[in-house]
């Protein structure tokens, strides 16, 4: 039997079935949540603000561990609360979530939306073009460009807020030796690093995933520890997310126009040590950055990005930019996003595993 109505350890009503709609993106999950918890949609309220008040609730919370813990999710499940934008000039707002609490940006989430957005017609497309949908998220306004052909999703492009450089060489304590990185913010901060400088013959491979797991997990805390991504503008957006090991998967090709494609292949390790399996797509906001800052993409030059499964994003500068008196870009990654499945999850009154545990 199923728990209707159900009140959970921390005093949070449950008061039916919960429908999700899950979608991947090269590879990583995004469970949509149409019908989030009451704290989180009421109105007068920013998604920033959402995000600040979805932390502090405990119903909030109660839902977040249910539908990404075990045994309805994984310690890597990922997905989204939807919640009215801040204004009208977005189709809807969203709140990232994962196993450790609420993300300030999603770049596989944003394309997932896009594509979810398209196929449910709640964002009207043709059957070839290119259809916006425009995403409120804790960062900022976001964008899902899908491009339909033959009426059906061919691909989405995710247009991120303006990314930067925040510091360089940044010198970080591990046990396995002092290691130096940059940090950069595509919606999120990222220590990014080529995988090569941990000295230890890892590479970005599945077999390599549980040493960068724990490598990843010592960089990020080191960096906080030390308060070493304090964003300029908005303190929400401070903090170290994820550790981003790159290395090059091919040598850069210079194309008819005079433009070049690069290729290079990564692994993010974010939050307390989940893995992307896809290429990340605030990750390579991130990476865009740095690599434009560096001088290797420039305008109408291509990244190719690959995750440790093999999925790839590609990725380009949009166009260039200043944030709070820096120099910035607006990064543009382009993937795909396909449907998974429909879900109905429930509560039984007896279960003692309630909202649910994670293995990691």
């Amino acid at each position: 039997m199923t728990a209707d109505p159900y009140t959970g350890p921390v005093g949070t009503a449950y008061t039916g079935p919960i429908g999700t709609a899950d979608w991947h993106t090269g590879g990583e999950p995004f469970r949509i949540v149409p019908a989030s918890p009451p704290a989180v949609t009421g109105p007068g309220l920013t998604v920033a603000e959402r995000r600040t008040a979805a932390m502090a609730d405990a119903g909030a919370q109660w839902t977040r561990a249910l539908l990404c813990g075990e045994p309805r999710g994984h310690a890597d499940m990922y997905g989204a609360f939807l919640v009215p934008p801040d204004d009208a000039g977005a189709h809807l707002g969203a709140l990232f979530w994962h196993k450790d609490g609420f993300s300030t940006a999603c770049g596989h989430g944003t394309i997932a939306l896009g594509a979810w957005a398209v196929a449910t017609g709640l964002v009207p497309a043709p059957a070839d073009g290119r259809t916006d949908v425009v995403v409120d998220v804790p960062s900022g306004r976001v964008t899902a460009s899908v491009r339909t052909a033959g009426g059906r999703i061919a691909d989405v492009t995710f247009v991120n807020v303006p990314s930067h450089v925040h510091a360089r060489g940044v010198e970080v304590a591990t046990s396995q030796g002092t290691v130096s990185v940059d940090i950069a913010f595509g919606g999120a901060m990222y220590a990014v690093l080529p995988v090569d400088r941990l000295g230890l013959g890892l590479r970005v491979r599945p077999g390599d995933v549980t040493a960068l797991i724990a490598a990843g997990r010592e960089i990020r805390d080191a960096l906080n520890a030390a308060d070493a991504a304090e964003h300029p503008g908005d303190p929400r957006l401070s903090g170290v997310y994820g550790t981003v090991f790159t290395e090059e998967a091919g040598a850069p090709v210079e194309r008819a126009d005079g433009t070049w494609r690069l290729h290079h292949r990564n692994v993010t390790v974010f939050a307390d040590g989940q893995v992307d399996r896809s290429p990340c797509g605030s990750g390579t906001a991130a990476r865009v950055a740095l690599l434009a800052d560096a001088g290797e993409l420039r305008l109408g030059d291509e990244l190719r990005h690959e995750s440790v499964v093999g999925s790839a994003f590609r990725a380009r500068i949009e166009r260039p930019t200043t944030v709070h008196g820096r120099p910035a870009v607006v990064p543009a990654v382009t993937g795909t996003a396909y449907a998974t499945g429909t879900s109905r999850f429930t509560v039984d009154p007896d279960d003692t595993l309630v909202p649910g545990f994670v293995l990691r």
